[in-house]
This record gives structure tokens, C-alpha cells and sequence, in this order.
């Protein structure tokens, strides 16, 4: 297959959204003080509730960086978990198969809509946007993949969105590492 048909073929995944995937657990104050430890964030609105309720959120509110945990899938993808179509699987397993086999996270960009409460119960839809042309990167011979995930509550209201992009390149094809003593 040419470089340019395997491109309209990685690119044909731009613009049909996977299914929903709801997360497995509704937003909970046991979470929260998990990742608030984690993250060593002392902010009171998120872990004490007395001084959380004199705030002018009125409660426990969810850290906005933690939108994103609350729909992964863990390191075990469970298709009796998150059921349905995967966008990004599909292009990641295409890549694989030409032997882009290496990812490196590049950014995210994230968009809170509104602060997550104890209960609400979250769904995030995944879309690919966008597919690189191929690109020699220090790393290696690749191509960047840019999702769009759009998280949603349990009345389906949109309360935040997250752009992640990625690099599948192919090992040993970037630069050499210097020898030693050079």
C-alpha cells in the first residue's frame, strides 16, 4: 500500500466518534482524596467537606484535572467495561500493523466546562481529529495522532473536553544517541 492510500486509510477515522464510555464509578469524595494525596493538593473544597460547603461551591468539588480519570479504562481494556467502538484503537492497531509501534505522548489540552460533584456520573466520547502526514521527529519516523474526547454527565450536559495528541513512530529510525566520550 503507498504512503498516500495508508493515510486516507488512517484519516478515514477522523470525524466518526467512538461510542460513549461511561465511567465505571460516579464521581466520589473517596476518589478525589486519592488523587488530591497523589497530587499533594491541599485545597479544602475538594477533601473537607465543613469547609467546602462555607465555599462558594456549597460541597466537595472534584479537582477539574481529574475529568479525564474518571472514564479510563485501567491498564486492562475490558470489553465488558467499556464496550463499543474505539477510534483511536483502530488507528493505533493500523499503525502497529505498518510498524509504528513506539508512542510518546506530545500534549493535551483540556476545557472545564463546569466543577464534577460527588454523584455525577460521567461518559466520554472520543473522536480522532486529526492525522499526520508522516514526520521524521528526533525520536523516530512517525505519525501524530490527535484526539478529541468530550465528557458528559449523566443529564447530558457537556462539562468538559480534552485534545490529546500522541506520536506512533517507528523505533531506531530517530537519531543515534552520541557515543560515549563524544
Amino acid at each position: 500500500m503507498s504512503d498516500d492510500a495508508f493515510l486516507a486509510r488512517l484519516r478515514g477515522h477522523i470525524g466518526k466518534p467512538g461510542d460513549p464510555q461511561r465511567a465505571r464509578d460516579a464521581v466520589n469524595e473517596a476518589m478525589i482524596r486519592h488523587w488530591c494525596d497523589a497530587m499533594e493538593d491541599g485545597n479544602p473544597v475538594y477533601t473537607q467537606p465543613e469547609l467546602a460547603a462555607k465555599s462558594l461551591h456549597g460541597g466537595i468539588v472534584a479537582p477539574p484535572t481529574m475529568l479525564n480519570a474518571w472514564t479510563m479504562a485501567g491498564l486492562v481494556r475490558r470489553e465488558d467495561v467499556f464496550p463499543g467502538r474505539d477510534p483511536q484503537g483502530e488507528v493505533l492497531r493500523e499503525l502497529d500493523a505498518a510498524g509504528f509501534t513506539s508512542v510518546v505522548a506530545t500534549n493535551s489540552e483540556h476545557d472545564y466546562d463546569r466543577y464534577l460533584r460527588p454523584g455525577d456520573h460521567i461518559a466520554g466520547t472520543l473522536d480522532v481529529v486529526e492525522v499526520s502526514e508522516v514526520k521524521k521527529t528526533g525520536l523516530g519516523v512517525g505519525h501524530f495522532v490527535t484526539t478529541q474526547t468530550e465528557y458528559r454527565d449523566q443529564h447530558g450536559e457537556r462539562v468538559g473536553a480534552m485534545r490529546f495528541r500522541i506520536l506512533k513512530f517507528q523505533p531506531g529510525t530517530g537519531r543515534s544517541s552520541p557515543p560515549e566520550g563524544a
